[in-house]
């Protein structure tokens, strides 16, 4: 039981901050990006925390992949499925189907780095 609670914890700090990110980087968010974020920040943890003495490259590529396919089931059943429009990356080099692009999955790379060292900070508090 405890468990659920952390990862309830971990999901909701961790669709509140990138709701955050959201709001500085675009003056806007949206309900499914609380979701996404706190999928996206749930995993990251446990993948970080049991391989943390992965080197930094490994884990901001690797946390790209996860995050951008994360964002990418998102966007096919919010954007696409649902019609909400929350973002669409059409007019970007290389997207697929409107909902994914290299540009932020660089992006999502270069996040993993302050990523990494809270999931340390979370799980040495929590020891």
């Amino acid at each position: 039981m405890n468990s659920i609670k952390n990862d309830l914890k971990l999901f909701t700090f961790g669709g509140f901050a990138y709701g955050g990110i959201e709001l500085l980087w675009r003056r806007k968010t949206h309900w499914s990006m609380i979701l996404t974020g706190g999928a996206c920040f749930l995993s990251l943890f446990k993948f970080f925390t049991k391989h943390d003495k992965m080197s930094m490259l490994k884990k901001c590529c690797l946390g790209s992949c996860v995050i951008t396919s994360i964002e990418f089931v998102c966007g096919c059943i919010v954007n696409l499925k649902m019609k909400l429009n929350v973002w669409d990356y059409s007019k970007a080099k290389l997207n697929i189907l409107g909902q994914i692009c290299p540009f932020y999955s660089m992006l999502w790379g270069f996040l993993c780095i302050p990523i990494s060292g809270i999931c340390k900070i979370i799980n040495n508090r929590c020891e």
